[in-house]
């Protein structure tokens, strides 16, 4: 009920402007959000790289009304991807292809993604495709495949473990050559199209996840769930896998305590770094996926 009521809030537009302008958002949100400018996120990427964890750096907002605004999102992923570079970070960067025009013109978004892939190919980076709700998974893939098909190892597709097609798309992805970040997903399906039970997508996640270990390209293994890492990373070493065939990746902010123990036990670990003003709906999916993190809010509030 928690997670439904906030997946709720995150769509609501009024709520959305008032949080957004408040003076007190910053101190709300400042654990996982970098902040609101790039150079906030190269700043925290930084500082990460000294913990020798890597960043995707994501630049928040989706769903953009215009291919003018569209054309300004791929400007701002083409300076960070500028940025890294000029920094020697060795980091990623994350796009939503809503936000590069996906829902305005199919051609026009991958132009725009393009771009970015070209970039990428230069300085010898990747462009990491996030997922959106079911609706956009097959043009999402769709996409993918034909930037692979462009560019080779230079993208890297997102599947959500609560999808019931979601191993069939691995299998495929997985053949084709095409690198997978498998992580559970955050957005409100209906039963027919996602397991709606935790320990059903659970249960799926570590399939899935085996099943990325053993015949996928370089696996991004994103999640927080402590079960799931442990299992992992005991599956990772009976069955023999190379600990730098795959990473480990996790939000900036959250658990940190365990992205310090795997880094130490000689895991890869990348850190997405969100930065820039819409951050509220990827605020509201990350209270929505671990609700707990409500009472890290309430103790800032309190302090004051």
């Amino acid at each position: 009920m928690l997670r439904s009521t906030l997946l709720y809030f995150s769509r609501q537009s009024w709520l959305r402007h008032w949080i957004e302008t408040s003076s007190v958002s910053r101190r709300l949100t400042s654990r996982f959000i970098a902040g609101r400018t790039l150079e906030d996120g190269i700043r925290v990427a930084g500082q990460l790289a000294k913990d020798r964890i890597f960043a995707t750096l994501d630049f928040l907002g989706e769903n953009v009304t215009s291919l003018d605004e569209a054309l300004r999102s791929r400007d701002s992923y083409l300076e960070a991807l500028e940025a890294i570079e000029q920094h020697s970070l060795g980091a990623t960067v994350s796009v939503k292809l809503t936000q590069l025009g996906l829902n305005l013109s199919e051609e026009a978004c991958l132009n725009n993604v393009s771009a970015l892939v070209e970039r990428a190919v230069a300085t010898d980076s990747r462009i990491e495709v996030d997922m959106e709700s079911s609706a956009y998974t097959d043009r999402t893939l769709r996409l993918v495949t034909e930037l692979h098909t462009r560019f080779g190892g230079h993208v890297r597709a997102v599947i959500q473990a609560y999808l019931r097609r979601s191993e069939e798309d691995i299998r495929r992805l997985s053949a084709a050559g095409i690198a997978v970040r498998l992580c559970k997903g955050a957005y409100r399906e209906p039963s027919g199209v996602a397991f709606q039970i935790k320990a059903d997508v659970d249960r799926n996640y570590l399939k899935l996840m085996k099943l990325l270990l053993e015949g996928g390209v370089y696996p991004a293994i994103a999640s927080h769930d402590e079960v799931i890492l442990r299992e992992c990373a005991r599956y990772v070493r009976a069955s023999g896998i190379e600990p730098d065939s795959f990473e480990f990746q996790m939000l900036y902010g959250i658990r940190r305590d365990l992205q310090k123990e795997l880094t130490s036990d000689g895991f890869r670990l990348r850190s997405y770094v969100p930065y820039g003003d819409a951050w509220y709906p990827y605020f509201m999916r990350r209270l929505a996926e671990r609700p707990a993190n409500l009472l890290f809010i309430a103790k800032n509030v309190l302090r004051g």
